[in-house]
């Protein structure tokens, strides 16, 4: 991994190369000397992916000529500002700074910030077919917004479009400094945050017929490319993998796909319902096409919990309201099937899921409640390397009488390690277990007649 002072020693080769390519673009502009060249004839300095991550990015990418301008602009706010004083010049006959150099700047920051009127400008001078191509790095559906590389936001929302600023976001200039991993933050603009597990894939617990089932959305994870482009099975199917996970809370749903991501190297985002569902037509289909975007250049597993509020069942067209939910259930479907990716679903009544997502679907995985032998090993992994329990325990009773998810026998492990911490020890007593069961079977209003029966 290139250290910090090689990716700052990169980063600032291609300031110098930004600074050259900013005179001679307003030298070509105002017809001063040397006017008659052309910043796409000044040389980029050579790319060693091995030298930093700064080149490593931008070779990954593939970045054309302009993108590499666009990226070194944004770039450049963060690291030589002094760079785009000269863009701040005042014009001889307005005295006024030029318009068609964009730019912004405050009493924070004394500075220029690019704009995108910046950006067109450099790119493109008076060449109609370069500006086209500095309006295609704008837009939205590039990877430098997709991606939240850049941070595209206008000072007021009245301005014109162009006025928008255009600057390195903070996660992805401490990752071109540092080398640490840059991931989209949950906002508005990015409705989706990772989950993670500390938990390893022999810690899942599943019965015979729902591991299988598991382990086929394990194998596409592991194999999928290959069967695809080797094996020329993208001839005959669409791309991507759907999963569909129902059944009670608790369950390990949420975690199976957490240990899906993490076996095969992928990062699993789970999109926040919340900030997805707006009541105004049009902002639903918005938000999520936006972690789409980002995902199609990512090998991310997306998963949505409780997806019956978004994906719920198309109901008969009788209000306005009604046919904009069918629409909004229509697109949603669409742009599921469409999806190069792995998307896995998860809700805890399959029946209010719409019928139509069921054809849709590679596998649909039902996570009942735990039988009493994945009960057992449920118990004895959660105290394991956490507490002792009395010898009047008996686990294999316990596992036997009481029908409890994974989810509810941590939060009895919670609740016992609890007690036991304020007595000053880690010896669980069966009185602290049963408790424990307890006030979990009471969250579901379920009888505790067993409890009774054994105190």
């Amino acid at each position: 991994m290139p250290s910090p002072e090689q990716n700052l020693e990169a980063i600032y080769r291609e300031m110098d190369w930004l600074n050259a390519v900013i005179k001679q673009v307003i030298a070509s502009y105002l017809k001063h000397e040397g006017h008659d060249g052309r910043w796409q004839d000044i040389a980029a300095p050579i790319l060693d992916s091995d030298k930093s991550v700064y080149a490593r990015q931008v070779l990954n990418w593939e970045l054309d000529l302009s993108e590499r301008l666009a990226l070194a602009l944004a770039l450049a706010p963060h690291v030589r500002p002094e760079y785009l004083d000269v863009l701040q010049s005042s014009s001889a006959t307005t005295e006024r700074s030029f318009s068609e150099f964009g730019g912004y700047s405050d009493k924070a920051f004394n500075g220029l910030i690019p704009t995108g009127q910046t950006l067109v400008f450099l790119v493109s001078g008076n060449d109609p077919e370069w500006r086209l191509k500095a309006l295609r790095i704008l837009s939205p559906n590039h990877r430098f917004q997709v991606e939240q590389v850049v941070q595209v936001d206008k000072p007021d929302e009245r301005m014109p479009q162009l006025s928008r600023l255009w600057s390195l976001s903070d996660q992805w200039f401490h990752y071109l400094l540092t080398g640490e991993k840059a991931r989209p933050e949950l906002s508005p603009s990015f409705p989706a945050s990772p989950i993670t597990t500390t938990l390893d894939w022999p810690d899942l617990v599943l019965n015979y017929h729902l591991m299988s089932a598991v382990t086929e959305v394990r194998a596409w994870l592991t194999h999928g490319r290959t069967l695809m482009h080797e094996w020329g099975l993208e001839r005959k199917v669409r791309p991507g993998f759907r999963a569909l996970f129902y059944g009670p809370p608790g369950t390990g749903k949420t975690l199976t796909a957490a240990l899906l991501g993490k076996s095969t190297g992928r990062d699993v985002y789970r999109v926040d319902l919340s900030m997805i569902v707006s009541k105004y037509i049009g902002e639903t289909e918005k938000n999520l096409g936006k972690v789409f975007d980002a995902a199609s250049y990512k090998d991310w597993i997306l998963f949505f919990d409780e997806a019956d509020a978004l994906f719920g069942k198309r109901t008969a067209a009788v209000t306005s309201n009604d046919r904009h939910a069918n629409q909004q259930t229509g697109y949603l479907l669409q742009r599921i099937e469409d999806h190069a990716g792995t998307v896995i679903l998860a809700t805890n009544l399959k029946a209010n899921m719409d019928e139509a997502f069921s054809r849709r679907f590679q596998t649909m995985i039902n996570f009942d409640m735990p039988a009493a032998p994945q009960r057992l090993q449920l118990w004895q992994n959660a105290f394991r390397d956490v507490c002792a329990l009395d010898e009047d325990v008996d686990l294999h009773k316990i596992a036997h009488d009481h029908e409890l998810a994974g989810g509810a026998i941590i939060n009895v492990l919670r609740y016992c390690a609890l007690k036991a911490v304020n007595r000053g020890s880690r010896q669980v007593s069966r009185d602290d277990l049963l408790q424990g069961i307890k006030r979990e079977l009471r969250k579901d209003n379920r009888t505790v007649q067993l409890i009774r029966e054994q105190t």
